[in-house]
């Protein structure tokens, strides 16, 4: 049986009212108006935090009928739309295996150097529909269907290295709290409501992953500009039947890129597709989207060795601990020919796995190896959605499955059994190639257990935050008070802020500040909070690379803009690797200084300057006169200017500028120095963020 904390009351507010597990994790008891919380067949439910257990550190239990009654009914609560993760992006591509992991596994495609395997990638957000838009807060999903010639193998993860919750069982409450409120169906696709804060301000497990959500990582660029990460420790095999824990992280050539939380806003409303809009064009172009491909690899006895459990997947190991292998390489080189038969009817499953692969006893991972499976069951309606085009593997593949809803094949034969006589050529076992599971010994008291080295929720969320770039912590801060300050109920935005002291007590403060709070709340009891030396592998913008390498630049034109300038300029971001927009008050063609007829991209009004990298404002002076008199013309500016970019002016476009209030600063170029603009253009003017905005 569980051996919770029945002598410590969990101090999360008075609201709380319950007991910290041996995990930290919250339990509340019915009493008062309360009832008794109870399965569909009527049955009291014990412990609604922690499914069943082998043991302390084992595998969830298939017995566990409570845990597979919950996750059962909340995986078939939409059809046919994915419950979460419905609006996402797909596109095709190959991995190709650079360094090979031999001595650790099977798995040939991660072992035969070259082969380049073919794959169907899909990165979404979480919380909205598919109708929803590309840009909100959110986590991205970063999914990988390979084909490999072994079998399919899913490696379906986030942009995110950590989740919410460390137990499958809490799931279904945790989006379900996310989620568009039941009784008033919003908001959409976003966490900015009471349910979302309430549910989390009274699970502290999820203070690392509040972190990475208000940090610019959910506010992506790119497609092409995110990290991918599977969350979960895995095992990898090899021929001895030897097991090494392994994690896997994909990390973007292009590097990281981030927009602010104001131009994310405005991209949703010019543009609502505007990431698969990007990732299309830009295969479209050539400019494939590539992710190098690395592992940490790690044994258990130097896990035995981490000061956190890295079964617990609200934690990660930081790469200064374990350091990144480069392995291989993805590239997404090939647009769906059909959205709905491929994006959309696409099935990942984290069950799927090849030989030489296995999973660890991460009980949010045991969880999902059965979620998934049953969700592609209810949303595709068939047991044979493994034979749609998009999901059949491309090796051969025998058993003896037969009928069933949507069957699409026609197997032939007598036999559809095994072990069978009666056939000479029925598929059998393969016992030296099939899939082995590790050989693991599992021992001690089954129950609905947590580890007591599950306890510590806040140390990494620390870690996290004082890893940041001074920029990159106010945005944290800002995020949260946008966030909490559209919380109704002030015991939820009072017991968040206690949660922040434990992470760090200036940030606790600013938020405060910003929330109008008089004098903190009191934290909650915790653990005691390790100090960890900073990662500037966490950083966003200590990590983007100086480059204008697949961007986008804005160049704003009229009739009589200087022709010179604007081929000059043109071909400078170019050859930089970044494409180039002309914009104008119309579409079609717009006469230059040289009465050269230039094709227009985008009509001004419609092409706000927010879904650029940086501009270029390329005007004659009386040009510059009319278009002050025109608030799209002022947006474009002033909001170039608030987010941070490069501008490249000539004296109309300065003109412009000062008729807009705009202050200049560095990061205003004249136009004829061009590889001044290029430099600038290649970052953000972080610097000027003081003076344009208040941050918490």
């Amino acid at each position: 049986m569980s051996k919770r904390k029945s002598t410590e009351r969990a101090s999360l507010g008075a609201i709380s009212d319950g007991y910290a597990g041996d995990g930290g994790e919250l339990h509340q008891y019915a009493q008062g108006m309360h009832p008794a919380l109870k399965t569909n067949q009527g049955l009291s439910v014990s412990d609604n935090q922690n499914s069943l257990r082998a043991n302390l550190h084992g595998p969830s239990l298939l017995e566990d009928f409570i845990l597979r009654e919950k996750i059962n009914h909340f995986d078939h609560e939409r059809i046919p739309e994915r419950i979460v993760h419905a609006r996402g992006t797909g596109a095709h591509g190959y991995f190709e295996l650079t360094h090979s992991l031999k001595a650790h596994t099977t798995a040939k495609i991660l072992t035969e150097l070259g082969e380049r395997t073919p794959l169907f990638a899909r990165i979404s957000t979480v919380a909205g529909g598919s109708g929803s838009a590309d840009t909100p807060r959110d986590v991205r999903g970063f999914a990988i269907k390979f084909y490999t010639r072994q079998g399919n193998w899913d490696l379906v993860g986030n942009n995110i290295p950590v989740f919410f919750i460390q137990d499958a069982i809490k799931f279904p409450d945790l989006v379900h709290a996310i989620k568009m409120e039941p009784d008033r169906g919003f908001p959409q696709a976003a966490t900015a409501h009471d349910t979302f804060w309430d549910f989390i301000s009274l699970t502290p497990e999820s203070m690392h992953m509040v972190m990475w959500i208000m940090s610019d990582r959910t506010l992506p660029r790119s497609l092409r500009m995110i990290e991918g990460f599977g969350i979960h420790s895995f095992r990898l095999i090899n021929a001895e039947g030897q097991s090494t824990f392994v994690k896997f992280h994909w990390r973007p050539a292009l590097g990281l890129q981030s927009t602010l939380w104001d131009e994310a806003c405005k991209i949703a409303g010019a543009d609502p597709d505007f990431h698969r809009r990007d990732l299309f064009e830009a295969i479209r172009a050539g400019g494939f989207p590539e992710w190098e491909f690395s592992v940490q690899l790690f044994t258990q006895e130097q896990a035995d060795q981490f000061p956190f459990d890295h079964l617990d997947a609200t934690k990660l190991i930081p790469e200064e601990l374990v350091p990144l292998l480069p392995i291989g390489r993805l590239v997404l080189d090939r647009w769906p020919d059909n959205f709905f038969a491929e994006t959309e009817q696409i099935a990942f499953c984290p069950s799927h796995l090849v030989p030489g692969i296995d999973f660890s006893n991460d009980p949010l991972l045991q969880g999902r190896l059965f979620s998934y499976l049953d969700t592609q069951l209810s949303r595709l309606g068939s047991v044979n959605f493994h034979q749609l085009p998009v999901n059949m593997p491309h090796c051969p593949f025998a058993n003896q499955q037969r009928d069933g809803h949507m069957q699409m094949s026609v197997p032939r034969g007598r036999v559809a059994y095994e072990p069978s006589t009666l056939e000479s050529d029925s598929a059998r076992e393969v016992f030296s190639t099939g899939f082995q599971s590790a050989e693991i010994s599992e021992c001690g008291d089954k129950g609905r257990l947590r580890a007591s080295s599950f306890a510590d929720h806040y140390s990494q969320a620390r870690l996290f935050y004082l890893s940041q770039t001074d920029y990159e912590q106010a945005h944290i801060a800002s995020a949260l008070v946008f966030e909490l300050s559209k919380v109704e109920h002030l015991h939820v935005r009072q017991a968040m802020v206690g949660h922040l002291r434990h992470i760090d007590e200036e940030l606790a403060r600013r938020v405060a500040d910003g929330l109008g709070f008089m004098e903190l709340p009191v934290p909650p009891l915790a653990e005691p909070v390790r100090d960890y030396a900073p990662s500037s592998a966490l950083q966003i913008i200590g990590k983007m690379k100086r480059s204008l390498e697949g961007r986008c630049v804005g160049m704003l034109v009229a009739s009589g803009s200087d022709a010179a300038a604007v081929d000059a300029l043109s071909l400078a971001v170019r050859e930089a690797g970044a494409s180039i927009r002309i914009v104008a008050v119309t579409v079609g063609l717009v006469p230059l200084s040289n009465d050269f007829l230039l094709k227009v991209d985008g009509q001004l009004a419609g092409t706000p300057s927010a879904i650029f990298d940086a501009v270029a404002i390329v005007l004659a002076e009386d040009a510059a006169e009319r278009l002050a008199q025109d608030v799209a013309a002022l947006d474009f500016v002033r909001d170039a200017m608030a987010h941070l970019k490069a501008l490249a002016v000539d004296g109309g476009g300065l003109r412009l500028l000062r008729m807009a209030g705009v202050e200049l600063d560095a990061g205003v170029v004249a136009i004829d120095n061009i590889p001044g603009f290029i430099a600038m253009a290649k970052t953000r003017q972080w610097a000027r963020e003081k003076t344009l905005r208040f941050l918490a």
